[in-house]
Order: C-alpha cells, then sequence, then structure tokens
C-alpha cells in the first residue's frame, strides 16, 4: 500500500539490530525516521 507526503505510517512490528522488537506504537510522541535499503541486508 503506497503512502503520500504527510500520511501516517500504518502500525507495525520489527526486529532491531539488538534482537528486540521494535514497535511504531512503542515510539509514539518521539521523532521517528524509517528508511529502507532494499536488498542491503546491512543494519543502519
Amino acid at each position: 500500500m503506497p503512502l503520500s507526503v504527510g500520511d501516517k505510517a500504518p502500525e507495525f512490528t520489527l526486529p532491531s539490530h539488538l534482537d528486540k522488537e521494535i514497535s511504531l506504537r512503542g515510539l509514539r510522541g518521539k521523532t521517528v525516521v524509517l528508511v529502507f535499503f532494499p536488498l542491503a541486508w546491512t543494519p543502519i
């Protein structure tokens, strides 16, 4: 599902580089930057 500038990101949970799960809900009220590197297979 494509998003446009200004759209709210859907709720999701992903594994972090520290082997913990991070959810967007847990970051509410904080500045969040989403970065995607397709096929890079490296942590940011």
